[in-house]
């Protein structure tokens, strides 16, 4: 493995009984890479990042994190990663230092070390708390910081975020997402699962699973180029009292991709003339702007398999 390599997979399966979570997937994270892990619900990610934190064996393939593989045992991985699960998994009645405390003796932090990691981390998520507080009468963005603050406090090389900003506001998603800007500026390797595009275009590289396998793997702008390699067109509506009614065009031949966005809709047109000939009727009820598709684009049409 490449002394560059923070993640390596290779060949990678995870079956529960008959049914394949993750099949026979490869891939690889450069350190100090912010690298998204992008799918619906069920398609396989969780179960990915489980695998590389060492908390669930591979039925078959090879992994490799932090330059530790699972022959070398589970526990070892353990130590070179920091894991933040969807659910909040701090205990809501415990104060803040009590939850930090708790955690560093889990990991067999001594008491000097673990003072001085976590008054680095707290600084360096500019925390301004009483450390007294109860978790339970902090906000949903305060209650994630402090997550992210625990799942680093052992000084790990990797760190996986599953779903970090899943139900703050925006204001908080923005200040997450500039503490994971700075950590990557400090080497570390961040894997993040998100369902906000937004934060998926902040990623250096995504991949977009789907039914447990990786179905594409790019930097957001080569994906966007390599699935609309002519561009989408945003369509206005002159009328938009009837838009549920223009949904039924999704199945007109001449389009090949067609879906609200907000108010308006992004659609790509077939390069014939029935393509150009439609496109010249909408030019009647639509206004019509070429536009630079987004990577929510790039999901649906990829994860939702919405493309004709």
């Amino acid at each position: 493995m490449s002394a560059e390599l923070a993640v390596d997979v290779k060949n990678l399966s995870v079956v529960f009984d008959t049914f394949y979570a993750v099949r026979n997937i490869s891939f690889s994270v450069r350190r100090g890479e912010i690298f998204g892990f992008l799918g619906a619900n069920g398609a396989g990610k969780t179960t990915t990042i489980r695998v590389l934190c060492g908390l669930l064996p591979p039925s078959s393939g090879e992994v490799t994190v932090a330059g530790i593989g699972f022959a070398k045992g589970e526990m070892a991985i353990k130590t070179k990663v920091g894991y933040m699960s969807q659910k909040f998994t701090l205990y809501e009645d415990l104060s803040i230092e009590e939850n930090l405390s708790f955690i560093a003796s889990l990991r067999k932090i001594d008491h000097k070390t673990y003072l001085r990691r976590r008054d680095k981390i707290l600084h360096f998520i500019a925390f301004n708390l009483p450390l007294n507080s109860l978790v339970k009468n902090i906000s949903g963005g305060i209650k994630q910081q402090v997550a992210l603050a625990a799942s680093i406090l052992h000084d790990p090389d990797i760190v996986f975020l599953d779903e970090p900003t899943a139900g703050v506001t925006p204001a908080a998603r923005a200040r997450f997402w500039a503490l994971i800007r700075q950590l990557a500026d400090e080497k570390k390797t961040i894997f993040v699962t998100t369902h906000y595009m937004d934060e998926a275009e902040q990623c250096e590289r995504v991949a977009l699973m789907r039914s447990g396998e990786i179905i594409a793997l790019d930097t957001p702008s080569h994906l966007k180029t390599q699935v609309f390699p002519h561009g989408v067109y945003e369509l206005d509506p002159h009328n938009k009292t009837h838009n549920s009614k223009l949904l039924e065009l999704r199945k007109h031949p001449a389009l090949d991709f067609f879906e609200p966005y907000g108010l308006r809709f992004h659609a790509t047109f077939k390069d014939n003339a029935a393509g150009q000939k439609l496109q010249e009727e909408l030019g009647q009820s639509f206004a019509l702007h070429k536009i630079t598709p987004t990577l929510e684009d790039v999901f649906i049409r990829l994860v939702e398999g919405t493309q004709s």
